[in-house]
Parts: C-alpha cells; structure tokens; sequence
C-alpha cells in the first residue's frame, strides 16, 4: 500500500467537549440532563470532568462529512434536552464560580461510577477546577496497514512540529476574567469581564491554560511503544510528595483521588497526541 492509498483510508472519529452555559453566560450548575441517558453508559452523550461539561462522541468514520454529520446530529439531539442552556463554544471556560463550587461528574454508585467520580476529584485537588473546565475537541484517527513504528514515527513528527498548528490556527486569545480570578496572570483588559493579550493565539495551550508543572516531570519517550509503556508506568506508580501530602482519603473516610503517584491513571497524562488502543472490557486505558 502506498503513501496515498494510506492516506485516504484514514479513519477519524471526534470527542468534542461543551460546558453547559446559562443564557447570562455563567456556568449552569444543573445536573446531566436526565433526558441525554446516562452520563456513564450512553455510547454519544456523555460527560467529561464537570457534571456541567458535555462530552459529545461520534463514532468511526472514513468520510468526512460523515463525521461531522453524525457530530451535527448529535449535537442537535443534545440541544432539544437543553431547555434554556446552551453549549458553550470556547474552549477557555464561560462565567466560573469559586472552584469547590464547580460540579465534579456524578456516575452513580457502582465501582466503575465511583471510580470515574474519585478520579475527577483527584484532577480538582492536583490541578484545580477551574483549569479541568477548558473544553477541547479530540481528534482521533487510525490509518491502515501502519505499524506500531509507523505510528510513533507520525506522533514525534506531530510532536516537532505541533507548534506551527497553533500559531496558524490558535483561536483562543481572550478569556473570561473568573478563570484567573486570585492569580497573578498578566493579561490585559479588553471589556467587562473579558482579558485578552494583543498577540495571543492560544491562551488554552499557554502557561494559564491546560498545563501542569507535575507532569513536567514525566520524561515520556516517544522512540518506540515499550519505552513509551515503560514511561508512563513509572509515572503511576511513583510516588509524587504534594499528591502524598493530600492522602487517597480525607480523615472522614472520603476519597480525595485513585491514588498518590504523578498520574493516577494513563488518561491523566497530558499530550497535544496521544498513543492509544481500542480498549475492552477489564483493560486498562
């Protein structure tokens, strides 16, 4: 198979988050809508680290406007259960409250709900809330006949030259002042309630946005998939001192996160691309 043939029969599929925004452009803090199914096993509709931040899935597609048809259809389903809500439609965040009043999502009371609710609230006590609310839209991909080399060889091509992506396309150069309410952030004002940089093109990927200062610690290679397993597994299982400092469990007995180490599971590990598998039931991500 060659380059071209490779290329055209790529399979894409999309993951686009929305927070659930009141007509005054706050934060709506209203639980899933019970009409959109349940949060933890509906296969499109689900929820992402707020109870208030959608999460809207398509499946696998090799067309196009395939995708983004069955995104459109999707998107107007979610929309008739919204009553007066909308869907935000920037990634940095609408009107935030105060931080412990952003909504954690809720998957009910089995292992699995629990478990997804536990890690949501260890990202709220490593990151802080406010920085989970920035929504993004995941573009997931496979090509035909490539190897696993072939793969990451694509991914550290991705990796060098990612940057050229949001310089050309960054469209996110101002931001609703709640979200940096309390932190010095040197931006600019631009109107009520709205801060911005002259030359900005993607606040959301810079030092205010989805950024961690523990995962700078994680040295991820990228040369082949056992030295990339083989990182990311000493990253959940070491130890990390401030994470320790917060404990598993509060001295009520609560869970405050899955555990003490840098990631909790492999999901929490931040990348502009990310290696990934077709997962079944019982496995890891």
């Amino acid at each position: 198979m060659n380059n071209r043939e490779t290329l055209l029969g790529i399979r894409r599929g999309i993951e686009k988050e929305s927070l659930r925004a009141l007509p005054g452009g706050g934060l709506a803090l209203t639980p899933h809508p019970v009409a959109l199914g349940a949060a933890l096993t509906h296969p499109h509709i689900t929820t992402d680290f707020s109870e208030s931040q959608v999460e809207l899935i398509t499946g696998v597609h090799a067309g196009v406007e395939d995708c983004l048809q069955e995104l459109t259809e999707i998107h107007q389903a979610t929309y008739r259960a919204l009553a007066d809500e909308r869907l935000w439609v920037s990634s940095m965040p609408c009107g935030l409250p105060t931080d412990e009043t952003i909504p954690i999502g809720r998957y009910g009371s089995s292992n699995v709900g629990r478990a997804k609710s536990i890690y949501r609230m260890g990202l709220g006590q490593r990151y802080g809330r406010r920085m989970q609310t920035i929504s993004g839209i995941h573009y997931n991909w496979s090509l035909p006949g490539v190897s696993t080399d072939g793969y990451f060889g694509a991914i550290r091509n991705f990796r060098r030259e990612g940057w050229l992506l949001l310089y050309l396309f960054g469209a996110s150069p101002a931001l609703c002042d709640s979200f940096v309410h309390g932190r010095e952030h040197g931006l600019q004002r631009l109107a009520d309630h709205t801060l911005y940089l002259p030359h900005a093109t993607s606040l959301r990927m810079g030092r205010l946005g989805y950024q961690s200062d523990a995962q700078s610690n994680i040295s991820v290679t990228y040369n082949c998939l056992e030295s990339y397993a083989a990182s990311l597994q000493e990253a959940l299982s070491r130890p990390y001192p401030p994470y320790e400092a917060i404990g598993v469990q509060t001295p009520g007995g609560d869970y405050s996160q899955l555990s003490t180490s840098l990631l909790q599971i492999e999901n929490e590990f931040y990348s502009t691309i990310r290696a990934k598998r077709v997962i079944r039931s019982g496995e890891r991500p």
